[in-house]
């Protein structure tokens, strides 16, 4: 990478900052813009219950599975051209998204989107390190670049209600392309490109094998969850089984592995990891299934489901910008304990909503919850970056991004699945989803009531075994942390750009 001085950013920096935060804002808001609009497009496309949790999710496993070798790759061709591809790809995918006439072009859009995505991430977090020579700017900016990722998150429902309120379900995605066009017109006049001394190798091979075991197990999954163990459903699941162990085994021999196992021997480091992974697998899949929940079950209005959705939006955004200077004071063990205990009472806020009502259980959910997850944004890779040596802290920072992306996929192929296998014993059997269900002509108002208690009843148990989770992560935090008030990520933020470089 070329010397930098320490001279302070100029206003040609935080311009930069501010043309890199739109196409990162939207990569991540895109993870959760369609939880409020999945009744519209099941009305509109008809999905399978397979193919719903696909569309929310394919997106998310292309980002966590590609994440790192699209870091390796921006490192050797370049950061910025990297960047620059990445955002017409996204863009292309958004469109394509925008005016697709079957679920399954849908996927196939999603998945295109994701695989844009990971390339939009690592590239602008290293060309924006570029651009802060000075270690104090450095520091704010990136903590400017952590609250919009988190920000995007949090907004995505809130943005897909207010525009299903006035337009058709396609638009979520129309709302990219303003964003990457003006992106694509100032970005090579603001930002520099960026390359590594030494990249290493990409080894493609394992790029192929984790997405694929992926991608393999999560569909016998789904596939399991929606319709029974059929044949092809557990064939799938193993063979995804047996392509992830073997990525694993083929990254203890590479010297240059996409994800370096020896670094989980650490237990900050673990814990760290864990952290960024379980709160969005939570977040992601109570929000899609909250989403169902006040629009097919309640009958709210989409636009007055988003605003339900905004206080809890408003909590994560603020908590991850206030963040940084309480963790200085109290120490990252106090921060993660925080986050694990207080995620876990905000979805146990849950557990009281019923089929008749339940508004008020929801905000007040979102908003405890809302704390843990501003907190997990805001530390966990820092924390991870803390706990290694520096030499290692590359690896370190991309594994605890890529948790973040794997985890919202995961959250809704898991609990997700479990709502659905709940739904499926518990329903009056006409169909594998509530909305499949309540499209049923002549439905009788027995089978209406019955297949939405047992929605409920799927929501609520998707919330309580993400709050036991969360329990019991913190529980191995408060035995594992060290009790030192000192801050990792004090020492870890001037160096983090190496998490993207």
């Amino acid at each position: 990478m070329t010397q930098r001085s320490r001279r302070p950013a100029d206003t040609r920096a935080w311009l930069g900052l501010l043309a890199v935060l739109g196409p990162v804002l939207l990569v991540s808001m895109d993870g959760s813009v369609l939880f409020l609009a999945m009744p519209r497009v099941s009305r509109a496309l008809a999905p399978s219950a397979d193919q719903a949790l696909w569309i929310l999710d394919v997106y998310g496993f292309a980002v966590g599975s590609l994440l790192i070798a699209f870091g390796n790759i921006g490192d050797r061709y370049g950061r910025l051209r990297l960047l620059m591809t990445g955002a017409v790809l996204f863009g292309i995918g958004s469109a394509g998204a925008a005016f697709a006439p079957s679920a399954e072009l849908l996927i196939a859009a999603r998945a295109v989107m994701g695989i844009a995505g990971a390339t939009l991430l690592p590239s602008a977090l290293a060309v924006l390190s570029e651009l802060f020579a000075d270690p104090k700017g450095r520091a704010r900016a990136i903590g400017v670049f952590a609250a919009a990722f988190a920000a995007g998150f949090a907004i995505g429902p809130v943005v897909g209600g207010v525009l299903l309120e006035r337009f058709w379900w396609g638009s979520v995605f129309l709302v990219n392309l303003p964003v990457i066009a003006v992106f694509l017109c100032v970005a090579p006049g603001l930002l520099r490109e960026v390359r590594a001394i030494r990249p290493g190798r990409v080894d493609v091979v394992s790029v192929v094998t984790s997405a694929s075991g992926l991608l393999l197990a999560v569909y016998g999954l789904k596939h399991t969850a929606a319709e029974g163990a059929t044949a092809s459903a557990v064939l799938a699941g193993i063979a995804g089984a047996a392509l992830l162990t073997w990525f694993g085994v083929r990254q203890r021999r590479l010297d240059h592995p996409l994800i370096d196992f020896s670094l989980f021997r650490d237990r900050v480091f673990t814990v760290a990891v864990i952290t960024g992974l379980l709160p969005l697998a939570a977040w992601s899949a109570v929000a899609y299934l909250a989403g169902v929940y006040l629009q097919s079950v309640l009958g709210l209005p989409v636009l007055r489901a988003a605003l339900l959705a905004l206080p809890g939006a408003v909590v994560l955004t603020v908590t991850c910008v206030v963040t940084p200077a309480l963790v200085d004071r109290v120490g990252t063990r106090a921060a993660l304990l925080a986050c694990h205990f207080s995620i876990a009472a905000g979805l146990l806020l849950l557990l009281p909503a019923a089929a008749t009502g339940g508004t008020g259980w929801y905000v007040a959910s979102t908003a405890v919850a809302g704390v843990g997850y501003g907190i997990s944004f805001a530390v966990v890779a820092d924390t991870a970056v803390g706990a290694v040596p520096p030499e290692r802290a590359g690896s370190a920072g991309a594994l605890a991004e890529t948790g973040n992306e794997i985890g919202n996929a995961l959250g809704i192929a898991l609990l997700g699945s479990l709502a659905a296998v709940l739904f499926r014993l518990h329903g009056p059997g006409l169909a594998p989803t509530l909305d499949e269900t309540l499209r049923v002509p002549g439905l009788a108002e027995a089978a209406e009531s019955d297949a939405m208690s047992a929605f409920v009843t799927g929501l609520r148990v998707a919330a309580a075994t993400a709050a036991a989770l969360h329990v019991a992560l913190g529980l191995v935090a408060l035995r594992w942390l060290p009790r030192s008030p000192a801050s990792p990520g004090s020492a870890a933020r001037p160096r983090r750009k190496t998490a993207a470089s």
